[in-house]
This record gives C-alpha cells, sequence and structure tokens, in this order.
C-alpha cells in the first residue's frame, strides 16, 4: 500500500463497496451520485445517503 494511511483508505473503500453490493446498490452509480450531493444534503438526514437508504436522485 506504500503506507499505513493508505491502507487505512482503501480497507474503507473496500468497505463501502462491499455495504453497496450485499444491498444490491451498483458502487459507481452510488459513489457518483452521493458525492454530487452531499454538499447540498441536509446534514439532518445524512441517514438517506448510506447505502442501505440510498436512492438515486433525479
Amino acid at each position: 500500500m506504500g503506507n499505513q494511511e493508505a491502507g487505512a483508505n482503501i480497507a474503507g473503500l473496500y468497505s463501502l463497496t462491499a455495504t453497496c453490493e450485499a444491498n444490491a446498490v451498483e458502487p459507481i452509480a452510488y459513489l457518483t451520485d452521493v458525492l454530487g450531493r452531499v454538499g447540498s444534503h441536509p446534514a439532518a438526514a445524512l441517514d438517506d445517503l448510506l447505502p442501505h437508504n440510498w436512492r438515486p436522485s433525479g
């Protein structure tokens, strides 16, 4: 991995990908949508953006 921080980062990405797949969510579509929305999404409703609650925008 190069260093310990890089290993932790990739482990987080793998975890997120596995969570998406476990919830029948396509990881690339999820990340594309959520990264575009997270800055304007209400903080009180961030749970809506978790893979098991997520619904694509639009």
